[in-house]
């Protein structure tokens, strides 16, 4: 049986103002140019704020020259100028005659990786089949170098793309050849035979040759934890031969495809800072970078549009009010746009000033262990927003100082008490962790228990397990992977 009830709800829900400036919020500086330049495409109604006095200026300024070398000039150009000289179509709107050649003008760009691949298979001059088949496992291989799917997976791929029937052997065959191309060491299922392709390029009449391939055969499991103790008494060979050998692999490259280095086509990441804090007078001015970011504005045409719409009151026609209603939403939506902006530069600005109070010293000299513990909730009670809103901040975000630039989730670290009370960052400690590891003996590396006591002389009461955390985290392995010969 049916029946109607009401219920009262308490919900929170985001307007789409919020969404938007959460969106916004999130943006680094160069993506924030992007997403204006695609609001400036999308919506009519927004358009560039231009400066009418420096627009007046320039104007006269022009004018002004323009006068100043006609009085001073003895022949103007026009002196210089015969009709009879040009053909008439230059004077034109469209002056460029159906007869005149353009000629685009080519750049050079260099093929990528798995073309280079593909031009020296055709210059093995296999038949159509293999071919195919060749195509099939260069499609395969990653920019590595590295084919990481199976053969077996690969002879269904070829029957349903190309209706060939193959095998593993046919394929293998052609796997082989492709080994056999530049660069050394392509097209191997993994770093053991990768490193053995290329050895088997250099000369085997040297002995180093010979057992840096007979270690990479025999014993690879135990060339990668370094146990050089085993593979000294499995071939009895002496210290020196060993370190010799391994000279040789340590000069392969783990990843053969990125030799093929294509400066075009290489993404580089462009680092754009958000922040700029210059030092006056040893006074910190802190502004925001609005390089690239226009000032935006609602169009006086539309918004004069939306106006006469409104004053035919109830005489409009059914095209004029799905006008005024598309004219109204795109306003609106440009308002919202607007107030957004500003108030993502409120907010920036708001935490990049706290976060200055906080790491005052720091930004004064530069110096890590000038830098305080403080975490996003530290950040978040002195602003008053919320945690959420800090770490949207801080993220994908970079301050441009005196002495470098750095992303602001540099400045948030835990903190740590010494044995005289003292609260320290724990940058300081992963800073003094590095330059002790720096500093080891390489054929002897120190462990993480002596780097623990190392640290309790210094201070900082630390456990074992501690400081393998910090060492994980500043990607330091283990002492036994550190050692050398």
């Amino acid at each position: 049986m049916q029946h109607l009830s009401l219920q009262q709800k308490l919900l929170q829900k985001l307007s789409p103002q919020q969404i938007q400036v959460i969106k916004l919020l999130e943006l680094p500086m160069l993506q924030l140019e992007q997403r204006i330049k695609k609001e400036l495409e999308e919506n009519p109604v927004l358009e560039l704020e231009e400066n009418e006095n420096a627009a007046a200026d320039e104007e006269f300024s022009d004018d002004l020259k323009t006068k100043e070398d006609s009085e001073n000039d003895e022949f103007s150009v026009d002196d210089y100028l015969n009709d009879e000289d040009y053909p008439s179509y230059r004077f034109e709107t469209n002056n460029y005659s159906k007869d005149d050649k353009i000629a685009d003008i080519p750049y050079s760009e260099s093929n990528s990786f798995h073309e280079y691949l593909q031009e020296q298979v055709v210059m093995a001059m296999l038949d159509e089949q293999d071919t195919i088949l060749a195509e099939q496992i260069i499609g395969n291989i990653d920019e590595d170098g590295y084919l990481r799917r199976e053969l077996e997976a690969m002879v269904d791929d070829v029957a349903f793309a190309h209706n060939i029937l193959t095998d593993e052997m046919s394929l293998g065959r052609i796997l082989k050849m492709i080994q056999e191309l530049d660069p050394a060491g392509v097209g191997a299922r993994d770093l053991r035979e990768s490193l053995m392709i290329q050895l088997s390029r250099k000369d085997f009449g040297r002995e180093e040759i010979r057992i840096a391939y007979r270690i990479l055969d025999e014993m690879f499991e135990e060339f990668t934890k370094k146990h050089y103790d085993k593979i000294q008494r499995k071939f009895n060979i002496r210290e020196e031969e060993l370190r010799d050998a391994l000279d040789e692999i340590l000069k392969l490259n783990p990843k053969p495809g990125s030799s093929f280095s294509n400066n075009l086509n290489k993404g580089n990441q462009t680092i754009i800072p958000d922040f700029i804090l210059e030092i006056v007078d040893d006074e910190m001015i802190l502004s925001l970078n609005q390089r690239n970011v226009p000032e935006l504005t609602i169009s006086n045409y539309y918004a004069n549009m939306l106006k006469s719409f409104r004053d035919h009151g109830k005489g409009m026609t059914n095209d004029q009010k799905d006008a005024l209603l598309f004219v109204k939403q795109k306003i609106d939506s440009a308002k919202w746009f607007i107030d957004a902006i500003k108030q993502r530069q409120e907010t920036l600005m708001m935490v990049m000033n706290a976060l200055l109070q906080f790491q005052k010293e720091f930004f004064a000299e530069g110096d890590d262990t000038r830098l305080k513990p403080m975490i996003l909730k530290d950040i978040a009670d002195f602003t008053g927003l919320d945690i959420s809103t800090i770490s949207r901040v801080s993220n994908s975000k970079y301050i441009q100082t005196h002495f470098g630039i750095y992303p602001l989730k540099y400045f948030f670290s835990e903190s740590m008490q010494k044995e005289d009370g003292e609260e320290v960052s724990t940058r300081e400690i992963k800073s003094i962790l590095k330059e002790c590891i720096g500093n080891e003996n390489k054929q002897k590396p120190v462990t993480d228990d002596e780097l623990a006591n190392i640290l309790k002389d210094k201070g900082y009461n630390i456990a074992r397990r501690t400081v393998a955390k910090y060492r994980e985290q500043l990607d330091i392995p283990v002492a036994r992977m550190r050692k050398e010969l």
